[in-house]
């Protein structure tokens, strides 16, 4: 067998993903296991993090396993990832011996690395995971990058709990902008769009204006998800027309790809759509729908106090449900990669 990283629910088939998702609501029942025991994972958080680090950490000590954080540039080595670069700048070793040294002293790698929000082109080839698993001899974790396959996990299990089924097909589902003071990562937007449509749900796209569309590899993914698990894709501008007959909302700040490296001119846009904010009115339009987000939030710019504090706001179901997922994943790649050896 080859070497399985978890990168995107994409290289996933859905019976897989059943499969871990089943096991992280087991976790949920029974929180301590055996499945890392004698095991480590390096964690390593070339972004700052809260909930990433605390729910992984956490989750290899009670599986038996141990975590080792590491912040490249702060409490390890600046790390570079291009060849044929002349190091005589910041960085002191290079991604290829990196890779292969933690592997031969941990069982898991963990990444969290975010585009650096100059040029898409670039952020968009995800070089620092990648890099990661090229040259890894252990399985390696997407921690979020630009796609967050565990929040896609967390929020699918915090849906399926909700509704009490595992079957999402046939609700509506609005993934809505939000606007934010800064741009922010596609990578939440990007898992949404993923999950949403890998589970067979009718999923609406609302953002202010065609430019806040995401990525063309993200929406190709929605298209073909759709056709295998049915569902629907649609892109709505219209808040009204969208939160209409909703079952989920879900929402996420992004920047516009068009404006990649040249935020001041996407500025004025995104101050024009203060007014996609999640409320009470909007939310009194759907069908008795409920609310998420990956948080961190920001009340009252990106949702309403009211919104976050009613019961329709799953928001910490999903944020607990990160622990359990992440314990299921890392189980399933420690387990085959020790098969493997």
């Amino acid at each position: 067998m080859t070497l399985r990283h978890f990168l995107s629910t994409q290289d996933w088939s859905r019976p897989e993903l059943d499969t871990l998702l089943e096991h992280a609501a087991a976790f949920k029942r029974d929180k301590l296991g055996d499945q890392l025991k004698g095991k480590s994972i390096a964690l390593l958080f070339f972004n700052p993090s809260m909930r990433t680090r605390t729910s992984f950490e956490l989750g290899a000590f009670q599986l038996g396993g141990h975590a080792i954080v590491l912040a490249p540039g702060k409490d390890a080595w600046p790390i570079e990832f291009d060849f044929g670069t002349v190091m005589d700048g910041d960085t002191e070793e290079h991604i290829a011996e990196v890779a292969r040294v933690l592997s031969r002293y941990v069982d898991l790698i963990g990444v969290r690395a975010f585009p650096k929000f100059q040029d898409w082109a670039v952020d968009r080839e995800d070089r620092v995971i990648h890099a990661f698993a090229k040259y890894s001899t252990v399985p390696v974790i997407n921690m979020e990058t630009i796609t967050h396959p565990m929040q896609e996990l967390a929020h699918v299990l915090a849906l399926q709990q909700h509704f009490g089924t595992s079957d999402l097909r046939g609700r509506k589902y609005v993934l809505t902008w939000t606007y934010h003071p800064r741009p922010l990562n596609t990578a939440v937007a990007n898992s949404a769009l993923q999950i949403a449509t890998r589970y067979g749900m009718d999923v609406t796209v609302l953002c202010p204006t065609p430019e806040y569309l995401l990525d063309p590899r993200y929406m190709d993914f929605a298209r073909d998800n759709v056709a295998e698990s049915g569902g629907s894709l649609t892109i709505s501008h219209d808040p009204q027309e969208a939160y209409r007959g909703a079952h989920v909302v879900y929402a996420k700040s992004w920047g516009a790809l068009p404006y990649f490296g040249r935020w001041a001119e996407e500025k004025p846009i995104r101050d024009a759509h203060k007014h996609f904010i999640v409320d009470e009115a909007k939310m009194a339009l759907t069908d008795g729908g409920v609310f998420s987000h990956c948080l961190p939030l920001r009340r009252n710019v990106k949702a309403t106090d009211a919104v976050m504090d009613s019961p329709a706001c799953i928001a910490i179901d999903e944020a607990e449900n990160r622990l359990h997922v992440q314990k299921a994943v890392m189980a399933a790649l420690a387990s085959r990669a020790g098969a493997e050896g």
